[in-house]
C-alpha cells in the first residue's frame, strides 16, 4: 500500500522544504487554493518526490474532512506535518487564535482517526511559546479544548476582550503556539495506545516568507541567539523529516526547540542581569 504524507502549509517555507525530503511517500501539500501551490508542486517533483496539491482550510472541520478523504484515497496515511499557521502580522487576535489552535485540533483529531500503528503527527509551534511565563499561561482555557474548538474559541474571546487591541495579535500568537505544545502532549497520550506518535517543533527565526513578513524586529531577535544568525528552511526541514521517520520511533509527546539558541541566550542574559543587580 502506498504511504501518504500530508503537509499542511506545504506551499512555501519549511513546509515546502520538508516535502522535498519525503521521497519515500506520496506527498499531499495543502494551502487555501490549489492554484497557488502549482509552483511548489513543480519544485517538489523536481526533487524527485511524487506530490499533489489539495485545497484545505485547517480551521474548517469540513475542509479537513475532505482532505482526510482525499489522502486516504491515495493510500495509507503514515505521516502528517501540520505546518499551516499564521503570524501576528497576518490577522487579528481572534483569527490568529482560531487558525493556530482550532486548525491543530482539527488536523490531529481527524487524521488520528484514520491512521494505523506507526503513524506520526508533527505540529509546528514557535519559539515564542517559550516566552509565555508559566504563571501567566491560561491552562484553564486550554482545558476547554476537551469540549471542542467552539469552546476554545469562546473562552479565548473572553480573554481577548480584556486586552488592548494593539496587543491582541501578539498575545494570540504567543498563546496559540504555547497551546500547540500543550495540546501535542495530550494528543500523544490519547493516541499512543493506537501506536501513533505526536510531536511538535518550535522554530526560531528562519528566512522563510513568514519570517520576512515579521520584519526587522524579528530578524534582530533571531540574530541575538547563541549562533548569531537566522536559520535556513532546509535546516529545520531536515530535523522535521528526522522526527517523523522510523529512526526516531521513540520520540513522542515532546517539543523540539529549534531556534539557534535564541531562547537559551535570552534566559542566560536575563539571569546574568539579575545576578549583577
Amino acid at each position: 500500500m502506498t504511504k501518504v504524507c500530508v503537509i499542511t502549509g506545504g506551499g512555501s517555507g519549511m513546509g515546502l522544504e520538508v516535502a522535498k525530503l519525503m521521497g519515500d511517500a506520496k506527498v499531499v501539500i495543502t494551502g487555501r487554493t490549489v492554484a497557488k501551490l502549482k509552483g511548489a508542486i513543480e519544485e517538489i517533483k523536481a526533487a524527485g518526490v511524487d506530490a499533489v496539491a489539495f485545497a484545505c482550510d485547517a480551521s474548517d472541520p469540513a475542509s479537513v474532512d475532505a482532505l482526510v478523504e482525499f489522502a486516504c484515497s491515495l493510500g495509507t496515511v503514515k505521516t502528517v506535518i501540520h505546518a499551516a499557521g499564521v503570524s501576528p502580522h497576518m490577522g487579528d487576535g481572534a483569527y490568529i487564535w482560531k487558525i493556530n489552535t482550532c486548525g491543530t485540533m482539527n488536523v490531529d483529531e481527524k487524521f488520528a482517526a484514520v491512521m494505523d500503528e506507526g503513524g506520526v503527527i508533527l505540529n509546528v509551534s514557535s519559539m515564542s511559546a517559550y516566552m509565555l511565563p508559566a504563571e501567566r499561561t491560561p491552562y484553564a482555557l486550554y482545558e476547554a479544548s476537551a469540549y471542542g474548538t467552539e469552546a476554545l474559541e469562546a473562552g479565548f474571546a473572553q480573554v481577548l476582550a480584556q486586552v488592548p487591541a494593539e496587543m491582541q495579535p501578539g498575545m494570540a500568537y504567543t498563546m496559540s503556539k504555547n497551546f500547540v505544545i500543550w495540546y501535542t502532549k495530550r494528543a500523544a497520550v490519547k493516541y499512543g495506545p493506537k501506536g501513533i506518535r505526536v510531536v511538535s517543533i518550535s522554530p526560531g527565526t528562519f528566512t522563510t516568507p513568514m519570517g520576512k513578513l515579521e520584519g526587522d524586529e524579528a530578524a534582530k531577535f533571531g540574530l541575538s541567539g547563541a549562533m548569531g544568525r537566522l536559520g535556513e528552511p532546509v535546516e529545520i526541514a531536515r530535523m522535521m523529516a528526522f522526527m517523523v521517520s522510523d529512526e526516531c520511533s521513540y520520540l513522542d509527546g515532546v517539543d523540539i526547540l529549534y531556534d539557534g539558541g535564541v531562547i537559551a541566550a535570552t534566559e542566560v542574559r536575563a539571569a546574568q542581569a539579575t545576578a549583577q543587580q
